[in-house]
């Protein structure tokens, strides 16, 4: 049986590949001033199985900060989402 350490790793590493297949498509969404909503909605959903690492969370800010441009309200509503998702309460207590 694998051990906790084990699976975490594998997980990192899932996490890396996914950050970086989805990296040319966060390039080519923004560089292309794409404004198919769909497509970016998908996009950032993907992107939040991968924001726990600070190269998916890159992409995750990259791409939220070229929706808001187009669709503030849910920009948000993802933004809320990784909170909820990646901000540990340690974080909370912290800066209280």
């Amino acid at each position: 049986m694998a051990s906790i350490t084990e699976l975490a790793a594998s997980l990192n590493v899932i996490h890396q590949q996914m950050a970086a297949a989805y990296a040319p498509i966060v390039h080519d969404i923004v560089r292309s001033r794409c404004r198919d909503q769909q497509q970016i909605e998908h996009t950032l959903d993907r992107l939040l199985d991968c924001a726990c690492i600070p190269e998916g969370l890159a992409l995750f800010k990259a791409l939220c900060r070229y929706y808001y441009t187009l669709n503030p309200a849910a920009t948000a509503d993802y933004v809320f989402a990784y909170r909820d998702m990646w901000d540990s309460d340690d974080a909370e207590e912290a800066k209280a």
